[in-house]
């Protein structure tokens, strides 16, 4: 039976985290993460492919569980609140590797090549989005915009969850999302006033 890697993972994750924000993520090498984890440098690249994918290895599980998420969802729920409830599944996930991503966020801020790595992570995670909605019948186009428009309202909130710890991330998420009703509300009774006119 093959070994459980998480452990090493998560030691190499802390390892990382602690290294790039005391030195920076272009002066640190994947021999020193290793070291410090505790592990081989060969062990390092059993895990990860380089130093970047540190950061973001766990997006395919990630993924993978707000599509199921979507498929999952109540068949009634329209496009926003179906992602909604995806992202609602993941929450318990988020904050428990909350300790570990808090500190990576930084660093990713703080590099552009991290940044460009993590825009394209995220755009091809709004594109799985939009595959799992399509799957439920939504039209192609709608699907697209309600991914791209619930990535926004997750980020937002998850934005807010770091700078302040103390709030639920869920609440945030779904005062979030209410927010984006009440903005797109307002735009359509806005439209209707005018029509009248």
């Amino acid at each position: 039976m093959p070994r459980d890697g998480r452990p090493a993972r998560l030691r190499l994750q802390k390892a990382a985290a602690e290294l790039f924000g005391e030195h920076g993520f272009d002066r640190v090498t994947t021999a020193e993460i290793a070291a410090r984890a505790g592990v081989t440098e060969r062990t390092f690249y059993r895990h990860y492919a380089d130093k970047r994918e540190v950061f973001f290895a766990s997006e395919a599980d990630l993924r993978d569980a707000l599509v199921a998420g979507v498929a999952d969802a109540p068949e009634e729920l329209e496009p926003l609140p179906a992602l909604l409830w995806a992202f609602r599944t993941v929450v318990p996930v988020m904050e428990e590797n909350r300790p570990l991503v808090e500190p990576m966020r930084r660093v990713i801020a703080d590099t552009p090549a991290l940044r460009e790595r993590h825009q394209a992570k995220t755009a091809a995670l709004t594109d799985a989005l939009a595959t799992a909605l399509h799957g439920r019948g939504v039209a192609g186009p709608t699907a697209s915009l309600a991914a791209r428009v619930a990535m926004a309202a997750m980020s937002h909130a998850a934005a807010v969850w770091f700078v302040n710890p103390g709030h639920d991330l869920d609440r945030l998420l779904r005062d979030t999302f209410a927010d984006v009703h009440a903005l797109t509300a307002a735009l359509a009774a806005s439209d209707a006033e005018a029509a009248r006119r």
